[in-house]
């Protein structure tokens, strides 16, 4: 059967290079890419473009009676730095969003839904060391409480309802093909752009803040691997565990000064996220994930390094 997708919020870090891929799998005309601004990147004439804003449901309606999309990835959200800035509109956005999206679906019959969580439901409490799939989760920034909550709607819709919700707890992405969305992890891209610009960078985390961090290309893959496993292997209808590499910025640093030898790293004070990233977990557990859908890392630090400096050369 022919996939009819819709990715909402596709003007994002994610969606700019899960709509890419999506297309070149499904065709472009199948892949409907949908955001409250108007694209500026490839993908707006290579196939369909809606606007979107996931709050106003019954334009979100019109779009799910036009295409009735066999999938749909959500992807529309504050991320946790930008959030605490309009925390009442990072909840009205992350949660009804989500639940418009969810009845949405249930309505027009839609296949799969993908909704993305993060690192950021966890909390001060969470284990920091190879955060296991099941703990203490007591997020402390309005993106955090709005990720475990919405897992709890995820997996309330499939129990409830049968409707088909898959998610991953995304630790920091990085990518070399977008800008970073307003995350507590957005050092970890500024860093490679400022090392071929001047070959310093002024870090708003700590020398010794150790977060997870994954290349896109490894998080668009699972992604995909994910919505693609078949309904009886997945176990976990909430969000999966998604690991991949934990460095702090003097380890990203060094790996860095492996191409530019002159790079210098240094670093501010009383940076709010500062307090978010400390929150956070260390390292995670994503052995679920390894279980149930055969998911396996490709990137490691050194890899990901090379590839974000050559691409960003060019």
């Amino acid at each position: 059967m022919k996939e009819t997708i819709l990715v909402i919020g596709s003007n994002g870090q994610i969606g700019t290079e899960l709509v890419t891929e999506l297309r070149k799998i499904h065709g472009e005309n199948h892949v409907i890419a949908c955001d409250i601004r108007r694209p500026d990147y490839d993908i707006k004439n290579a196939g369909p473009f809606e606007f979107v804003n996931v709050l106003e449901k019954d334009i979100l309606n019109n779009i799910f009676k036009k295409y009735k999309p066999t999938q749909v990835y959500l992807l529309a959200a504050l991320l946790s730095a930008t959030g605490e800035q309009n925390p009442k509109l990072a909840w009205d956005l992350n949660m009804n969003g989500l639940l418009n999206v969810l009845d949405l679906a249930l309505i027009y019959k839609t296949h799969r839904v993908y909704w993305p969580s993060s690192i950021a439901a966890f909390g001060v409490n969470s284990p920091k060391v190879n955060t296991p799939q099941y703990c203490i989760m007591d997020p402390n920034t309005v993106y955090g409480i709005s990720k475990l909550a919405g897992e709890r709607w995820c997996e309330y819709y499939f129990q409830k309802y049968g409707l088909d919700v898959r998610s991953i707890r995304y630790p920091g992405l990085i990518s070399w093909k977008a800008a970073p969305g307003g995350g507590t992890t957005d050092y970890a891209i500024h860093i490679f752009h400022d090392a071929l610009k001047k070959a310093s960078y002024t870090s708003f985390l700590s020398a010794q803040t150790q977060l997870p961090m994954m290349y896109m290309d490894d998080a668009i893959r699972g992604t995909i691997e994910l919505m693609n496993a078949p309904a009886e292997n997945i176990s976990i209808r909430s969000s999966y565990n998604f690991a991949g590499v934990s460095f702090t910025p003097e380890v990203l640093a060094a790996e860095i000064r492996k191409h530019i030898p002159d790079f210098k790293l240094s670093y501010m004070k009383n940076d709010p996220r500062q307090a978010i990233a400390n929150s956070w977990p260390q390292s995670i557990d994503d052995s679920q994930a390894q279980k149930d859908w055969n998911w396996k890392l490709e990137f490691d630090l050194a890899r990901m390094t090379e590839d974000m400096l050559h691409n960003l050369k060019s």
